[in-house]
Parts: structure tokens; sequence; C-alpha cells
């Protein structure tokens, strides 16, 4: 009976340390997996705020602009393509990150063309409601760059946790991946002009 006690005490003693271990690194890798999809979720909701309010925009722009149908339809299809595509948050590869990105870039580069075409326009440009779309437009722009910088914080966070010894030993075992930083694309540097 001596000899079974000795045998099991280095397995019990090595079970009460591993079993926290792991206990406590699945939970702080859910929490900022949870973070991530949050993020993620404010990224979202930002980039649908911009999609909402295209409608009103190319609406007003039209009233003043109304041979400039082609620019109206290459906006309304960008935010076609936009409105359609949506991300889960659990599924956050580069390959659906990439894509979202592309579809957000082609709305942007539309909205750059219609922005553009209101040059032409100067009593377009002193419309109240222009202005205000405008205004609205522009603060869009800056908390999408806001949310995006918040997302990739914390996807560092969670893949920095992740990948540190001996926690990327626990993370593999259980099977928590490297989620992808939200990148911009190629000429994406800045936001649709809106200023006038």
């Amino acid at each position: 009976m001596g000899k079974k006690a000795i045998i099991w005490f280095p397995v019990f003693i090595g079970l009460l340390l591993i079993v926290p271990f792991f206990w406590g690194t699945y939970n702080k890798l859910v929490k900022r997996e949870e973070v991530v999809k949050s993020d993620w979720a404010q990224v979202e909701n930002q980039y649908q705020r911009r999609i909402d309010l295209i409608p009103n925009l190319v609406e007003t722009v039209k009233g003043y602009a109304t041979h400039e149908q082609e620019t109206f339809l290459e906006v309304t299809i960008a935010r076609a393509k936009a409105t359609q595509l949506t991300i889960d948050a659990g599924n956050l590869t580069a390959e659906n990150l990439q894509q979202f990105n592309e579809v957000q870039g082609e709305l942007s580069q539309s909205l750059s063309r219609l922005m553009a075409v209101i040059e032409n326009y100067p009593d377009l440009k002193a419309n109240e409601n222009f202005i205000m779309l405008q205004g609205q437009l522009e603060g869009t722009e800056n908390r999408i760059s806001v949310e995006r910088k918040r997302f990739n914080e914390s996807v560092n966070r969670y893949n920095t946790y992740r990948r540190r010894f001996p926690k990327n030993i626990a993370a593999a075992i259980l099977r928590f991946k490297e989620i992808k930083y939200f990148e911009a694309e190629r000429g994406a540097e800045a936001s649709p002009e809106v200023g006038f």
C-alpha cells in the first residue's frame, strides 16, 4: 500500500498544479476572445452606420445633380455589396477579413467619386441637409478608424497571451487559434474625402 501512495502522490501533485493552470488559461483566453468579438461588432456597427447614411446622401445629391446617374448607380451597387457581406466574429479568418475590406474599399472609392461630383455643385455644398450629412459621414469615418484600431489592439492582446509560453501549450490543446488583424487595403490609407 505504501508503494501505491508513493506512485500516486506525484500524479496527484501534478494534477493539483496542471488543472488550475489549464482552467485559468482557458478562462483568460475565452475572456480575451470575447473582447475581440465585441470589438469586431463595433467595427461592423460603424461600417453599418456609414452604409445607413449613404441613401440620404445620394438622395440629397440627386436633387442637384440629376445627370450623374452612373455615379449614383455605382454607389448604390457598392452599398448593396457592403450590406450583404458580414463576418461572424467567430470566423475572423484572413480571407474573410480581406473580402470584407475589399467590399468596404469599393464603397469608399464610390463615395470618393460621389464627393468629386459634388464639387461641381456649389448650391449643393451650401445645402443644410447636405452639410449635416457630410458632418455625420466625416464623424463615421473617424469612428471606423478608432474601432478598427481598438479591434487590432484586442487582437494583439489575445494573440500575445495565446502565444506566450507555457500558455501556448494550453492554447494549442484547448484549440484556441490565432485571430487575424484588420489590415487596410492598399491605397486605403485615407478615408473618402468628405471635406469641401
